[in-house]
């Protein structure tokens, strides 16, 4: 047992800040973030026994995650329809439009789930396109798909909303 809680901690510790950050990105609200960390590691100490190496357990950490975020949606699907998508609860509209931090979260904001999940197990947990495709239950093709995809969206959406022109600073041959 004492291995096993020694074990524990040390995901604890090494992991919390990074399921912190994925899960603010999920659902965009720092409460429920924690929950969604607390619910993970409660899933992950019933479950420590199927986590096969030190290697694996960050990804492993992060589809817990990502599934503890799943279910929460569908629990709030049942309960009542959304008016407004709840990423953007917590980005406020009075930010200066030349900060761009800002501008970024916004833009990541408004991406679809579908290509901003990937983007963020890639930029925040350092993920291959066949890891990434392991948590979300996708090919690497379709990942990179994905994230190509997120790319383009994201820099459209940061030229749109900074009101640069997209050739702005480009040569032309």
């Amino acid at each position: 047992m004492a291995n096993r809680q020694a074990q524990f901690e040390a995901l604890v510790q090494a992991y919390s800040a990074d399921l912190y950050r994925f899960a603010f990105w999920l659902c965009r609200s720092r409460t429920v973030a924690e929950d969604l960390v607390q619910e993970t590691y409660l899933r992950a100490w019933r479950a420590l026994a199927n986590l096969r190496s030190g290697d694996s357990a960050k990804g492993w950490l992060l589809t817990i995650l990502r599934n503890e975020h799943a279910r929460l949606r569908q629990r709030q699907r049942h309960e009542a329809p959304l008016d407004e998508p709840e990423m953007l609860e917590e980005i406020p509209d009075d930010k200066p439009p030349d900060d761009e931090a800002w501008l970024l979260r916004r833009a990541l904001a408004r991406l679809p789930e579908e290509y901003r999940e990937p983007l963020l197990l890639q930029v925040i947990g350092g993920f291959s396109a066949q890891e990434i495709g392991k948590i979300i239950d996708a090919s690497a093709p379709a990942v990179l798909t994905r994230l190509f995809r997120a790319r383009q969206k994201l820099r459209a959406e940061l030229i749109r909303e900074s009101g640069a022109d997209a050739g702005a600073g480009r040569k032309t041959s």
